[in-house]
């Protein structure tokens, strides 16, 4: 039977894609620092000791905005709180593009979403975001207390089709999920999804 180019292209691209996914869980997660929203400078290798989630987010994506509005994102960094987790937020929008703020939005954005991040992270020049090959808003990753990266991808299983009609409270959480498993010692049991949401708007 004749290949199709075009198929061919597609396997191409989509295992190129999960590429870094794959390679990168149970590995050392990639050290960055990065400028905070009140300006002190935030290394990743500083947490070492307890589990870290980094979230990227872009306040003006449609996704990112239902799961604010809905109270999601929020319960889900509640509840990594309360397991004493660090929370990374981290803003890759360039200069220009959807989603970039200045220092001061971001602590606008947090105080009036009542969200409760650690951190807010600027990464306008998308370094970091490149780095770990975030695609998404919201793109998710879990590092356990050795720094290893142990889950990649969605917040919840809600994507896809009719997702601004569902009820994200009631969707599979695999945050939460992962860091259960994670505290009772077991593996993530589903340590890479695929990520749902707007692009993330690097610099051209």
């Amino acid at each position: 039977m004749k290949k199709n180019p075009f198929i061919n292209l597609l396997i191409f691209l989509f295992f190129s894609e999960m590429c870094f996914s794959y390679e990168a869980i149970d590995n050392k997660a990639p050290d960055f620092t990065l400028s905070n929203s009140f300006g002190e400078e935030i290394s990743l290798s500083e947490f070492i000791g307890k589990k870290v989630i980094i979230e990227w987010t872009n306040h003006g994506c449609p996704f990112v905005a239902k799961h604010y509005k809905s109270g999601n994102m929020q319960s889900t960094q509640q509840f990594s709180k309360e397991m004493d987790v660090v929370w990374l937020s981290i803003i890759s929008s360039a200069p220009g593009t959807q989603g970039y703020v200045t220092p001061l939005e971001a602590n606008e954005l947090t105080m009036t979403r009542s969200a409760s991040p650690s951190h807010v992270l600027l990464d306008s020049d998308g370094t970091v975001g490149k780095m770990y090959e975030a695609k998404t808003t919201p793109h998710m990753y879990i590092i356990d207390e050795g720094g290893i990266l142990r889950y990649q991808g969605a917040i919840d299983d809600a994507g896809g089709r009719g997702f601004m009609f569902k009820d994200l409270l009631k969707a599979k959480n695999y945050i939460k999920k992962g860091l259960i498993e994670l505290n009772n010692g077991d593996d993530i049991s589903s340590p890479i999804t695929k990520p749902y949401g707007c692009s993330v708007k690097y610099a051209s």
